[in-house]
């Protein structure tokens, strides 16, 4: 039989004559680095170099860092413990205050009670003679 393509390579003569030209299965990749390894790579090169003045600079802001976050979470602490606390007092307090007025206004009222019944025997003793 023959055609028009009888100068056409077949795939297997093809596969045979090219010489591999790269490996079909590359080798894996090493693993690219994470972010923080990558991180940790970046800042080891550049506080490798770093002079005495940029490591008391560097101190000086951490402690400033440092500081500022210790004193807004004490004063936070220090308000909420003075809120709770005084919040004890006062409720103390009033109750001792309401148990003073509640005891005085008893005493008020029995006496004004007694004053009036005496008052309207006195006013009925008088109307009876």
């Amino acid at each position: 039989m023959s055609s028009t393509f009888d100068n056409i390579p077949v795939l297997t003569e093809v596969l045979k004559t090219e010489p591999a030209a790269e490996d079909p299965l590359p080798a894996a990749a090493p693993a690219a680095p994470t972010r923080a390894e990558l991180a940790a790579t970046l800042e080891a090169e550049a506080i490798d170099g770093w002079t005495d003045a940029e490591w008391a600079i560097m101190e000086h802001r951490l402690s400033e860092r440092i500081m500022h976050k210790l004193q807004s979470r004490v004063d936070f602490v220090l308000e909420q413990r003075i809120k709770d606390s005084m919040a004890e007092v006062l409720t103390h307090a009033l109750h001792g205050l309401t148990n003073e007025i509640r005891i005085g206004l008893h005493d008020t009222i029995e006496k004004i009670v007694a004053r009036a019944v005496s008052q309207e025997l006195v006013h009925l003793q008088a109307q009876k003679k």
